[in-house]
Formats: structure tokens, sequence, C-alpha cells
């Protein structure tokens, strides 16, 4: 047997990856206790995923309700299946700026010690198998704000003459600069996932990933940028752009797109990598332009406001360059640009959306 680790395993990507791996005839063992729920209320619960994923999945998918947090925990599992471990999928994480301020230990104890449970585990119980960590952009704080940007009318962009022109590379410092205690907490634990790549020799990517999205997603306002405005261009129920006018600029990734990236690391797995993980110039938009897009394929307006407040740490300009990736692994390209994106949000989710918000 040749068991897939995911956690946040009911989550936007730990669900994909749990689909895409059983399908390929492993065996997944997710690990997720809902703790997005308890982050951001009961609509962001990934109970409703759990469901699907043991019903679709039948015995192919083995769900624990464990906490990262817990050494001991995440220690017996490990030991449990040993050397059958293949890949680990780590996608659990708090995942907000606003949050994180509100609970600063909570949030470092599941993104940073969780993380290092994990690694841990897997290099007394699973050496051979490959790790890959859901990092984000947010690891090099708000330097990508320092970058000569230019106002549009919808949209910043940056100088076309700048060598970041077609995204932003894994070059880019993160010191000196205004993270957020999100972003400080998934640095503690990118930086701690290179490490036992090149200390103890695992096999071990961070992907910084953009907006990543898809069907999945149970977005809130605190996160899910795309597919909580959709749901609130479906609903009816009132969205808030936060700073920048409403021009920041984010490049997004389907969450299919992203699962295909890390089934290509697993297959041939490097140690201590990084890679900055989006849609790149392929698949962009500014919030405004997202507005409009969301408009059009809805058929219904979007209830928003402008708050001229700016999220600590928010980028005003992010678009990802996935040229690392691709050289190292030529045959991934994205397949879903931001009006796929959100037209598959809305076929996948309009008539839950509306259901719940009766």
């Amino acid at each position: 047997m040749s068991v897939v680790v995911v956690t946040g395993s009911a989550g936007l990507i730990g669900s994909e990856a749990a689909s895409f791996f059983a399908k390929q005839g492993f065996t997944v063992v997710g690990i997720d206790n809902d703790l997005r729920r308890d982050f951001f209320g009961a609509e962001a619960s990934t109970a409703w995923v759990r469901d699907h994923l043991e019903r679709d999945l039948g015995s192919r998918y083995r769900h624990l309700s464990d906490d990262i947090r817990d050494r001991d925990a995440v220690s017996r599992v490990f030991a449990h299946y040993g050397r059958e471990v293949v890949l680990i999928v780590h996608a659990a994480a708090q995942p907000s700026h606003d949050w994180a301020a509100s609970d600063p230990h909570t949030d470092f104890e599941v993104n940073a010690l969780g993380t290092l449970n994990l690694l841990e585990a897997t290099r007394r119980h699973a050496p051979e198998s490959a790790f890959v960590f859901l990092s984000t952009n947010k690891v090099y704080g708000d330097r990508p704000n320092q970058l000569p940007l230019i106002e549009g009318e919808k949209r910043w962009e940056i100088d076309a003459a700048h060598p970041f022109a077609n995204g932003i590379r894994e070059d880019l410092s993160i010191d000196a600069s205004l993270h957020s205690l999100m972003g400080a907490s998934k640095a503690s634990a990118d930086l701690m996932v290179q490490e036992y790549g090149r200390y103890f020799g695992l096999a071990t990517a961070c992907f910084r990933a953009g907006c990543l999205t898809g069907p999945n997603h149970s977005g809130t306002e605190l996160h899910g940028f795309l597919a909580y405005l959709m749901k609130c261009a479906v609903t009816g129920a009132p969205y808030t752009v936060f700073g920048h006018r409403g021009k920041q600029v984010r490049d997004n990734l389907h969450s299919v797109d992203l699962v295909r990236a890390i089934d290509a690391f697993f297959r041939a797995p490097r140690s201590g990598k990084v890679y900055n993980m989006g849609g790149g110039r392929f698949s962009n938009c500014s919030v405004l332009e997202a507005l409009e897009l969301c408009e059009s394929i809805s058929g219904h307006s979007v209830n928003w406001k402008y708050d001229k407040r700016e999220r600590i740490g928010d980028h005003r300009w992010w678009i990802s360059s996935t040229s690392r990736f691709q050289s190292d692994y030529p045959d991934w390209q994205p397949q879903y640009d931001v009006s796929a994106i959100l037209s598959d949000l809305y076929e996948c989710n309009q008539e839950r959306w509306r259901r719940e918000s009766r």
C-alpha cells in the first residue's frame, strides 16, 4: 500500500489533492479538524467537503480529526504507516493576516509548530517520501509594494522594463519588510521546510502561492478572494474592497492546476526547493476587474463598497514568475485563466450558495 498524507484535507488544496491521488490509486490519509470554522465562523466550515470526500472516495480515503499542533498525535499517524507514506501534502494553515493579529500564539502554533511536527515525523518514519508545503507569497512581506508600479484605470502594473515584468521571482528578498504575523509564521515554516531538505536531505518543496481558488473553497471575508466575491455576487451579500482603490492585482491559480504541479514534483522530487506558484501572466486580475467578471458571469450586480483602509502586509501588485518551476518541470502549464476559474466557481456552487443564504 502506498499512502499520501494530506493535511487540511477538507480545505481547498487538501481536498483537491486527496481526490487526485485517491483516483490515482493511492490510499489518502486526510488530517483535518475543521479549525477553519473556529477561525472564520460557520460559513467557512469545511465539513461539507469532508462529507463529499468520504462519500466519493470510499475506502481510498481515511479521515483523521487530529490537530497538527499535537506532536504525539502526528507522530502516531506516521509511525503507523511508516515507509508506506510516499508523499505529504501539507496544506493545513491559519491563512488570514487579520485573524493572526487577534491570536498570535494560535497562528504561530498552527503554521510554524504544526509544520515542524510534520517534518520531524517525516524524517523519523518516512524519510524517502516527498514533502510539499503550501507556503505563501506573504513570506516576502510588503516588498512587492516597493517595486516601480504604475497606476492605471483599473489596475496597478509594473514598469515594463523591470526584471520582474513577467512575474516576481524567488530572488526577491524576504528581509526588512512588513509581513503581518501570518506572513511571519508562514515564513518560519517555509525556512524549516527548506532546512529539512538541505540539512537532512529530505525531498522538500515550498510552493509560495498567491491566490489559490477552486470549487471546494469555503471562501469568507478574511480569506478566499475570488470564491467569496462570486458568492457575494450570487447571494447579494455585501462585499468590501479594502484599500489601493480596488486596483490591487493578484494572480490566480485553480486548485486543479496546483495539484498537477504537486504531482509533477512528487514524480521527480528535489531537496529544499522553493517555487513561486501562481497563475502568472496567464491568469491575473485586479479587484475591480474581478468584480466586473463576477457580475458578467453571474448576471447579478455585486453589492460592494470601498474602505480606504489597507490591510497590513497587503500587496498592491503580485504576479508570480513560475519560470523556476517550469524550468524544473517543463511539462507543467496552468490551464485555467481567471474567467475559467470564476465560471467554474459559479457553476459548481451557485445552487449551494443560494440554498445556504435562505
